[in-house]
């Protein structure tokens, strides 16, 4: 790693970060960094300089709010970004482009190592937060109860980026200390750390922080968006089970992995243990998010506009809101990396005349593949290859919307009969032509807009290069039902999380069947997430419903349950590319071509026909990403991933 080995002198360079943060929404910590400053004595001359020192260390995370840098958003098949975009587009779409097997060592994309290919320097942000550790002690003003908060908020973030790296790069250089001006070549020429010993590190660390941190944000308006004791207990636990997922639990690819002095990097053999340590962190997360008053979001409560509001679509935007509610009064929000992210204009598809005039500033070219829309359950609460009374094979006929879809679906339009009797997280979650889409100004159900894709001609449908989503399927769950285009958009924002209590039960749910078994226990926490989603339990819904009843009766069963509802309840959050590869199932995924329907035909006969629309291309040795060339041939010491 050249930016770590040529440390030489001690200089603080901290580059303003521009954030696309606006209004009074904007928080404190996101918006104050400090000036360009020569010394550290400077930068840490009182109390108010440091806490804008704490800031910059808080400032990599919100880069990775962008979802485009992210390897669970981008890598994770749940997307398609229109590829073949010209100049023009307001996006580096690099992360994107690795799907097709553009990863390499000479100049790999998205990287966290170095920073290159609009990736983020990891190495980079663990040199300022050890650079506050080191210097916390010289502002005589600052009390002691806010210097142990500021150590135990760094020790964490610390930790996080370690963890970001270890999730990508496997066995890591830890990087503890900041080297002194007199370090020597050869101390500056670090090493890969075994899986096991960087995994106890991060978890230390993170150990070491949460009795310091605070249990709530007291003040939302200056520190919302600061790490909490609850939300680091989550991403420990978060830790703990990528460490015990066969990716790094006994991965037989791995077994040889060593570096030059012969160390095994790797554990050499499955260990069934680190899934009871990933259950009892996982528990204890739980329960300090609970005692904290966070759980399911469960109610909807509508703005006054709303009228005409269906069971149905009430049932979706409950479970919308568990995402797009504004974290301050989203109660299942446990940590996010920004106050708001930006990208609905890009999974909004185009309603109305207006923004079909101004479609450069409605490109909704976000597209979702049929595999994503086809991994969403019944109304029955299973998958539909399995559902004993839903008619898979014949799923791409045409079907004509009708009274009892109303709701759902655009009555007297042709669509298919795989549109029809899915689950509510599936209309929630998912535009497609001919669905009905409540928001964007329209706020009464019985009047609610809907979505014509169908050909050039209709308003969602393709347009130029830049404005075309390429499969006819957009991720409404994406976007606020109260955000609106009227002549340009009227936002109403929200934070991407990066934990929920969703996501946090059903990691307790995986960790437990992986340690014990289907245990009525493990099956209770998914059935939590169910319900909440207007289905049956787990046991009845496959007993009642399934042509394979058993399935929930054995580990392996389970498992499969647990996977697909993990990516379902957590679709498009930046999560399912991160599960996908932990679990060793990504390679899977991405051995089919992604397919879209026939978006240039305007007869509902002609447009559903499906059409590969990308070819992914992904290998073993795409677990793990490269390091890039320039860090190995400047430190003997290190030795690149395995297959590169």
């Amino acid at each position: 790693m050249k930016k770590i080995k040529n440390i030489q002198k001690i200089v603080l360079n901290i580059a303003m970060i521009a954030l696309m943060l606006a209004g009074e929404s904007c928080k404190k910590y996101l918006d104050v960094v400090p000036p360009n400053v020569g010394t550290l004595d400077y930068a840490f001359r009182n109390r108010n300089e440091a806490e804008n020192y704490l800031f910059t260390c808080y400032n990599p995370i919100q880069n990775l709010n962008d979802l485009n840098r992210s390897p669970g958003f981008t890598i994770s098949s749940e997307l398609i970004f229109p590829l073949n975009l010209t100049g023009g587009s307001p996006l580096d779409i690099s992360g994107f482009n690795l799907v097709t097997g553009a990863q390499n060592t000479g100049n790999p994309g998205l990287s966290y190592w170095d920073g290159n290919g609009n990736g983020v320097n990891m190495y980079q942000a663990i040199r300022k937060c050890n650079t506050m550790l080191e210097n916390i002690d010289k502002p005589v003003d600052l009390s002691a109860t806010e210097k142990k908060r500021w150590i135990a908020e760094t020790k964490f973030l610390k930790a996080y980026y370690h963890y970001y790296l270890f999730r990508l790069y496997g066995p890591i250089p830890i990087k503890d200390k900041n080297l002194p001006v007199e370090a020597s070549t050869e101390e500056t020429k670090v090493k890969r750390e075994s899986v096991d010993d960087v995994v106890k590190y991060i978890v230390g660390l993170m150990d070491e922080a949460i009795p310091d941190l605070p249990v709530t944000i007291d003040n939302p308006a200056k520190e919302l968006g600061r790490i909490t004791a609850p939300a680091a207990a989550a991403i420990k636990a978060e830790v703990l089970m990528t460490a015990a997922s066969p990716l790094f639990n006994g991965n037989p690819d791995y077994v040889n992995f060593k570096d030059k002095s012969g160390k095994s990097l790797f554990p050499t053999a499955y260990d069934a243990s680190k899934w009871q340590t990933a259950a009892t962190a996982c528990k204890a997360a739980i329960d300090a998010c609970e005692g904290a008053g966070m759980h399911l979001n469960t109610s909807f409560v509508p703005v006054p506009q709303v009228a005409n509001l269906s069971d149905s679509l009430r049932q979706e935007l409950v479970y919308q809101n568990a995402l797009t509610e504004k974290w301050d009064t989203n109660p299942e929000l446990i940590w996010a990396l920004s106050n708001i992210w930006h990208g609905q204009e890009f999974c909004i598809p185009r309603l109305t005349a207006l923004a079909n005039q101004k479609d450069g500033q409605n490109p909704g070219y976000y597209a979702v593949p049929i595999s994503t829309a086809e991994l969403f359950y019944t109304n029955k609460g299973v998958p539909i290859e399995e559902d004993n009374s839903w008619d898979y094979a014949d799923r791409n006929q045409l079907r004509t919307g009708d009274a009892a879809n109303f709701y759902y679906i655009k009555q007297g339009y042709q669509t298919i009969k795989g549109h029809f009797d899915r689950e509510p997280r599936f209309y929630a979650s998912i535009a497609f032509d001919g669905s009905i889409w409540f928001g964007n100004g329209v706020l009464d159900g019985k009047a609610a807009l809907y979505v014509p894709a169908r050909g050039i001609s209709s308003l969602a449908g393709p347009k130029t290069q830049q404005k075309t989503n390429i499969t006819g399927y957009w991720p409404k769950k994406l976007a606020n039902y109260l955000t609106v285009f009227n002549d340009g958009f009227t936002w109403t924002d929200y934070s991407m999380p990066v934990m929920r209590m969703g996501g946090l039960y059903l990691l307790y749910a995986e960790a437990l069947n992986e340690a014990n078994g289907p245990t009525p226990e493990a099956i209770s926490y998914v059935d939590r997430i169910r319900a909440r989603a207007g289905l049956g339990g787990v046991v009845e819904s496959w007993t009642k419903y399934s042509k394979n009843a058993s399935k929930p009766a054995s580990k392996d069963g389970l498992r499969a349950i647990i996977h697909q509802e993990r990516r379902i309840e957590l679709c498009f959050e930046g999560q399912s590319g991160w599960d996908l590869r932990r679990w060793k199932e990504l390679q899977n995924v991405l051995s089919t071509p992604l397919r879209g329907w026939s978006i240039y035909e305007s007869q509902a006969i002609n447009y559903y026909r499906a059409l590969n629309v990308e070819i992914p291309v992904f290998n073993t040795r795409d677990y793990l990403w490269p390091i890039p060339n320039t860090s190995i041939t400047g430190n003997e010491n290190l030795v690149q991933n395995p297959f590169w």
